[in-house]
């Protein structure tokens, strides 16, 4: 398998369809290719990019393609023996699915305001009222899915799972622009950064060259 991501410090969705290649246990060939350099335009329009219109993540498994995050989490979930990115309980997998869903489709002010950018740690700001209602929104989630689900574990259903792949990106921005979050959430937002994959990506994060001056700002008073 072959996986072509963008930046690591900027592209939360090459993020999360490399943590579902690293959860899946199946070896993989690792491409980074530079967002938005002087070749991107043309790169893109390549046949390796073509299925996804230019966008990454995207899955190549031999003639196989599969581009956008959760459907690389579906695939390698079937691909590895359906055993390794969802809760066994019914009603566990149920509620991780739900979370990745809305993961997938929503918070589109808190990306939209608070762009990923693992290395960076801004000073405290007070969030738009519309990030804010999108923290509390997850904050709700993750405390619905630790006090039903989460039993010993430290991650949102015991063990890492493909949801916390979902919202390992939102921890990160959570970090990077001190957005103010429940004391409840610090615990999992620590087991997230410490665990050996997400220290794997902030390190070669840290190592890359490129700077993307849109994703260096950050975000204005409102």
């Amino acid at each position: 398998m072959k996986l072509i991501i963008g930046n690591k410090a900027y592209s939360s969705w090459s993020l999360r369809g490399w943590l579902a290649c690293k959860l899946s246990g199946l070896p993989f060939e690792e491409v980074t290719v530079p967002l938005y350099d002087e070749a991107w335009e043309k790169r893109r329009e390549g046949d390796e990019f073509a299925p996804s219109s230019g966008k990454v993540p995207i899955l190549w498994d031999g003639d196989i393609v599969v581009w956008d995050s959760l459907a690389i989490v579906e695939y390698l979930n079937e691909k590895s023996g359906g055993d390794k990115f969802w809760p066994a309980d019914m009603a566990a997998r149920a509620m991780a699915r739900s979370m990745a869903a809305e993961m997938h489709s929503s918070f589109a002010a808190l990306r939209r305001e608070h762009s990923m950018n693992i290395r960076q740690i801004y000073p405290p700001a007070p969030p738009s009222e519309a990030v804010a209602q999108d923290i509390a929104r997850i904050m709700q989630l993750w405390a619905e899915a630790r006090a039903r689900f989460g039993g010993e574990g430290d991650f949102l259903f015991g063990e890492f799972g493909a949801v916390d792949a979902m919202f390992a990106p939102v921890v990160t921005r959570f970090i990077t622009y001190q957005l103010p979050v429940a004391r409840f959430a610090e615990s999992y937002m620590r087991a997230i950064i410490a665990h050996p994959w997400m220290q794997e990506w902030i390190g070669g994060a840290q190592a890359e060259d490129w700077v993307i001056d849109k994703f260096e700002a950050p975000p204005q008073a409102t």
